[in-house]
């Protein structure tokens, strides 16, 4: 979440997983005949669909930045990092995990894409363990915050765990299943944070990056190669 206003830069290339109605099976019709009423075909059950969508780093790691916030006097660290749905696309979901010096909770903090419904909120588990609740804060043009305040516990469990399960619901009330791998995080959360320097590079190399990616997909797009499938597309 270093660069917010870039990080969402794929979000709408989960639209169609985000936004599509869940496809329902055709059921089958008897022939017009004599009806008979004691044996009524069973009714075909509707099955959930499953729109996972798993995410892969858009860094090469996790990234710990802390400061003084003067007007509380604390120390504020977060641990961060950016997911794509790829290693070559561009970020699509940020997630960032707060450690207020002092305070007993922590805050995990997602910025999320475009598309969702925001009043049932968001979910999350790490692996398999108790689903946590959160709610969405503010959103903007290409992007929602979304928070939730957790104890240590919930910290203990993202340091040692192997995936985060996100889970939201699309504009159709649909499920949608984040995965985000939690590799590296508790070394990051537990370790020294970033020089700012070091930061300041790692901002202009992400942002060069990103616009690399953009004018190769423009060159492409132009010489008629068309747009890459959204996830969850059938074809």
């Amino acid at each position: 979440m270093r660069n917010s206003s870039k990080i969402l830069a794929g979000a709408f290339a989960l639209a169609a997983v985000l936004a599509a109605p869940a496809s329902f099976a055709q059921a089958q019709r008897a022939p017009t005949a004599k009806p008979q009423p004691q044996q009524a075909a069973p009714q075909q059950q509707q099955q959930p669909q499953d729109n996972k969508v798993g995410l892969k780093p858009s860094q090469p790691q996790w990234t710990k930045v802390c400061g003084k916030d003067e007007a509380a006097g604390k120390e504020i660290c977060y641990t961060t990092r950016d997911f794509g749905q790829d290693a070559n696309s561009p970020p699509v979901l940020a997630l960032a995990v707060y450690d207020v010096k002092g305070d007993k909770t922590k805050i995990i903090r997602l910025l999320m894409p475009v598309g969702l419904l925001l009043e049932p909120g968001f979910r999350f588990s790490v692996d398999k363990s108790a689903t946590v609740e959160g709610r969405y804060q503010i959103c903007f043009p290409n992007g929602c915050f979304a928070e939730s305040k957790v104890e240590i516990a919930s910290i203990n469990q993202l340091k040692k765990g192997k995936i985060m399960n996100v889970y939201v619901r699309n504009q159709v009330g649909n499920e949608v299943h984040f995965l985000i791998p939690l590799d590296g995080f508790g070394a990051a959360f537990d370790g020294k944070p970033i020089d700012p320097q070091e930061l300041a590079k790692q901002q202009q190399a992400l942002q060069e990056q990103l616009q690399k990616r953009a004018e190769e997909e423009r060159k492409r797009l132009e010489a008629g190669g068309g747009a890459a499938p959204a996830p969850g597309t059938q074809k």
